[in-house]
Order: C-alpha cells, then sequence, then structure tokens
C-alpha cells in the first residue's frame, strides 16, 4: 500500500501545494480522500486518471476539501468509454452536495448530451453517507470511518484504509478526540492536518486566529500519534503554509512529543505504508 499527498495545502492558495487531498494506491486500485483545489493536476502528476478512482471518500463538506469534486465528476464522465459511476462517500450531508453539485453542472452536462451522440446519459455519483463504521471491504482492502470534531463543522469524519497487512489513517480537520484516537490505534501510518498556533497568534487578524480552535496543533497530532502507537505521523495541510526551509522546525516541535518518524511532505511525495517491523 503507498499513500501518493495529491495535495497538502490549506485553504490560502499556494503555488507549491495543491488543496487537500490524498491517494491511497493498493496493487492497481486508487482511493482519493477528499478533492480540493488542483486535484486532478496533481492525480496527472501522480500518473493516476479519473477513471482510476475506485471511490471518493469525503472528511467533510469545507469547501477548501471539495473544490474539486465538479472537475472530477465532469473529467471522469466525459473521459469515460462508456463513463463509469463515481462512488462517493462522505458524512451525512454529502447527498445534498453532490445533488447540488449536479444542478450546478446542469448546463455542461446538457450541452455535452446535446453534442456528443454516445453521451446518453448524466454522470451517475452514488453516495453512501456514514457517522462512522465499516463503510468498504472486500478480500483485499477494508475501510472504517469515525466521527470527528472540527465543529461548528459538523458532521465530520476520518477514515482508516487496511491492506496487505498495513494502516493508514486519515484524520481530516479535527482536535483531538477519542474516536480519532481509536481510529488510529496501532496504524502504521497517521496523516492530520495541523497548525502552528504559536505563529497563528502572532497574526492580529480575528479571522484567521479563529482557525486555531478547531484544528489540530502540531502538538495535538504528535500526542494523538504516541496515545495510538502509530508509526509514522504525517503533517499536512499546514497553516500557515511552512517556508521553505522552516520544515524541520514543525517536525522538531512533533518529536518533542512523539517518538516515531515525523514528516512533512510535498505534493506527489510518496509514502509507503507497510506493516510495522
Amino acid at each position: 500500500m503507498e499513500l501518493v499527498m495529491t495535495g497538502t495545502g490549506s485553504p490560502l492558495p499556494s503555488p507549491d501545494r495543491a488543496g487537500p487531498s490524498q491517494l491511497v494506491q493498493v496493487g492497481g486500485r486508487s482511493f482519493l480522500i477528499d478533492c480540493g483545489r488542483g486535484c486532478l493536476m496533481r492525480l496527472a502528476g501522480a500518473a493516476t486518471g479519473p477513471a482510476a478512482i475506485e471511490r471518493l471518500l469525503l472528511t467533510h463538506l469545507h469547501s477548501d476539501h471539495v473544490t474539486d469534486v465538479n472537475d472530477l465528476i465532469t473529467t471522469r464522465w466525459i473521459t469515460g468509454f462508456p463513463a463509469v459511476p463515481l462512488p462517493v462517500v462522505g458524512p451525512v450531508g454529502t447527498v445534498s452536495f453532490i445533488d447540488d453539485t449536479l444542478t450546478m453542472l446542469g448546463p455542461d452536462i446538457g450541452w455535452r448530451i446535446t453534442h456528443h451522440d454516445d453521451l446518453e446519459a448524466p454522470p451517475e455519483v452514488p453516495v453512501t453517507e456514514t457517522a462512522g463504521g465499516l463503510v468498504f471491504e472486500d478480500a483485499e482492502i477494508r475501510i472504517l470511518a469515525a466521527p470527528t470534531d472540527h465543529r461548528p463543522v459538523h458532521p465530520t469524519i476520518g477514515y482508516r484504509i487496511e491492506a496487505e497487512g498495513a494502516s493508514v489513517v486519515l484524520g481530516g480537520d479535527t482536535v483531538p478526540c477519542p474516536a480519532l484516537d481509536e481510529l488510529c490505534v496501532g496504524a502504521d501510518v497517521y496523516v492530520q492536518t495541523v497548525i502552528r498556533d504559536d505563529l497563528i497568534s502572532q497574526v492580529p487578524v480575528a479571522r484567521l486566529n479563529d482557525v486555531i480552535d478547531y484544528h489540530s496543533t502540531v502538538v495535538d497530532a504528535a500526542q494523538t500519534a504516541a496515545r495510538a502507537g502509530v508509526g509514522t505521523l504525517v503533517l499536512n495541510h499546514c497553516v500557515p503554509t511552512p517556508m521553505p526551509g522552516t520544515e524541520a522546525d514543525w517536525i522538531a516541535i512533533a518529536a518533542e512529543h512523539f517518538d516515531g518518524e515525523v514528516l512533512l511532505p510535498d505534493d506527489l511525495d510518496r509514502i509507503p505504508v507497510e506493516p510495522a517491523g
């Protein structure tokens, strides 16, 4: 199993970091977690087309995590011969979000059906809403979800993907909470959105300071990783965006609270997810 960082950025646009998105690949199978700004461009960089996505897993419906969902739906549809459905899993509210997205795309869908004789029907996007528990399982892969705490954004969920004797947890945007701890127990890789409250608090802008109380700090993420006994902590969706050359500072803060490996990856970095030992 391999984790591909198809977007490590935050809501603030960056020339180097696309919006939040991760790709988990098992053999020839691909699962996309969130679909932020620039996701399809990063998928192209990872040599993975929209048609290859077996499932899209949404942690929550904040705009920065779903900006490119419409692009994924449209591109998958118009490049499919024939187009295949795009299964989506997400928290309660995802059905309405997808319905609204398809409504927004309605004129474009109509034009394309009118122009192309082989496009006879609109995109199929079946949605499964979950509050937690088993969301997918077959002989190779098992995917679990658990509620997280990103209030007032609610509900939000994290995912644990297990395959090939290993496991990766995608925590999404959340503060520490018991369900997140449980999801992370014994995980080989744990990916967590993080902020530096020590840096953000120095900026006298209330709207920016508001992000502190509903995201995990680097310390929070490290302590979650330590409690859960994970192997590798991946710092992701960092706010503020780390200045080049300062990545080691973020890692050092986490290392004060967690003895395992700590990574702060760039877009398109590939992280192996392998069983410990």
